[in-house]
């Protein structure tokens, strides 16, 4: 794995001697007084002249040092209109930051913005966005990449942020590198490749969050089957890596207080089973578990910054693999429920796991609301793309909240419709329910599939296909595995959730 930066913080007053520095210049291209003390042959300035560069967020002009500076390379970073510079703003600073000096050992970035006072939170963010933007996974590479954004220095980096109050910067970062942590810990699953990868692997990886004082428990396939999960155990038969059903809690809320659930499909590969995918692209189906990995996620980001409230992260982890024992089309299973279900595809696994998984929830924990993540359907890329995740919900304020969290941290949620007209579609003359729909309105049939297990209690499902894995690259992460989720839950626990 890339050797991931160190970050530091230090005083305006206290000018870097060496290595690359990175200035913020805000639109026009200005400098801050400090951001000018680290160019004080104008060099810099001279450039971004020449290069008609005009502070845009994220834009840069990069030089090599005069001779005679004590400092090796000189960068401007754009940070757009000073109004706007809010925490995507930052993060992306920071990415860019990360990115222009990969290959510098020795970094220092001077936070400071003409007509805008930069805050230790918006430090924060920019460093967060530094850690985000540096995550590479090449574990299993024993040549390394010879291109210069993702080839690995030698030595760790460090790189110190020179702010106006370090000793701020310093407290408001620990809560952003929590939750950063939990991002890369959501790639590194997604990224893992399925052989090495299983159900009992990840909930290996979700024991490992005890260290921060998460109680864990691990259901095996024998319990679960005194609980009656048909469902999720039906999807895994066809495999030899036996099913799990990880829960973790989180006790940073009042004793006694009502838990808020955070629920993940965990299909660790999923060949279709019978009903078996193409060949093209079958690959990436080591990723249909990105809804279990932003929930392990997740929970590790709460922990480590210590939120402030009682949370449930349950996964269910079962791989989809096709064999003499595995479900047929066709057959029919009791969930948890007591609902049975005629699989008429089994491709449509996830819903399957999901729903003994929310039944769990639901009935053991009484939360206040459950959202559950899930790369269930093509559907929704289809219908969104892969700039949104679709949230489909019976809870209006649930929804509202969801989507602001969103917006604040550009993981962006489109609210998609529910109705009896849709859930009419998965009705069974042989069972209570089919598990699929029909060709049309795929996202929204599987949907309402789910809906039927999460009875009165506030839910939202969001179908995080297109945004989880294979997304596009932006400014903080380069990743196939996007951690998609891991930060907009977070701040809406934060937001809304905390005492």
């Amino acid at each position: 794995m890339a050797l991931r930066p160190t970050i530091r913080f230090a005083s305006l007053d206290d000018q870097p001697q060496s290595g690359t520095v990175l200035v913020l210049a805000g639109e026009g291209a200005t400098l801050s007084d400090a951001a000018k003390a680290s160019d004080p042959s104008g060099v810099l300035t001279r450039a971004a002249e020449i290069a008609e560069f005009e502070g845009k967020l994220a834009s840069t002009v990069d030089v090599i040092a005069p001779e005679g500076a004590s400092v090796d390379r000189l960068v401007a970073i754009g940070t757009g209109k000073a109004d706007k510079l809010d925490e995507i703003a930052w993060s992306r600073i920071g990415g860019v930051a990360m990115a222009v000096a990969r290959r510098s050992t020795e970094i220092a970035v001077i936070a400071d913005v003409p007509e805008h006072a930069v805050s230790a939170v918006d430090v924060a963010n920019l460093a967060q966005g530094v850690l985000l933007r540096s995550y590479t996974f090449d574990k299993y590479k024993t040549k390394k990449s010879d291109d210069a954004e993702n080839k690995p220095a030698d030595k760790a980096a460090t790189i110190t942020v020179h702010c106006a109050d370090p000793a701020a910067a310093e407290e408001a970062f620990k809560a952003a590198q929590a939750v950063a942590d939990g991002v890369m810990l959501a790639r590194d699953l997604v990224n893992e490749p399925a052989n090495m990868l299983g159900p009992i692997e990840f909930a290996d990886k979700i024991k490992a969050l005890g260290e921060l004082g998460v109680d864990v428990e691990i259901l095996t396939e024998t319990e679960m089957t005194k609980l009656g999960m048909g469902a999720l155990l039906g999807v895994a038969q066809g495999s030899s890596r036996p099913p799990r059903l990880a829960i973790m809690r989180w006790n940073g809320g009042a004793e006694g207080e009502q838990p808020v659930a955070f629920i993940g499909k965990g299909v660790v590969f999923d060949s279709g089973g019978i009903s078996i995918k193409p060949a093209g692209g079958m690959e990436d189906m080591k990723g249909d578990m990105g809804g279990a990995a932003a929930v392990t996620g997740l929970m590790h980001a709460l922990a480590a910054r210590k939120a402030k409230a009682n949370v449930i992260g349950i996964v269910g982890l079962v791989e989809n693999m096709l064999d003499g024992n595995a479900q047929r089309p066709g057959d029919i299973v009791t969930s948890m429920s007591g609902q049975t279900i005629e699989v008429l595809n089994t491709d449509a696994e996830g819903r399957l796991v999901l729903c003994d998984a929310l039944w769990y929830a639901k009935e053991t924990y009484k939360p206040r609301f459950m959202v559950n993540l899930a790369t269930l359907t093509g559907a929704i890329m289809v219908a969104l793309g892969q700039h949104h995740a679709g949230l489909f919900s019976n809870n209006d304020e649930l929804s509202e909240r969801l989507t602001a969290a969103g917006l604040v941290t550009a993981e962006k949620l489109w609210r998609m419709p529910l109705g009896p007209e849709y859930d009419k579609l998965i009705d069974s003359k042989n069972a209570d329910m089919k598990n699929i729909g029909g060709r049309f309105g795929g996202a929204i049939t599987a949907a309402q599939f789910l809906q039927r297990f999460v009875g009165d209690t506030p839910w939202a499902h969001l179908d995080i296909a297109g945004t989880a894995m294979g997304s596009p690259a932006t400014d903080i992460s380069q990743s196939w595995a996007s951690g998609f989720g891991v930060r907009l839950l977070d701040r809406l626990v934060r937001d809304n959730y905390e005492a």
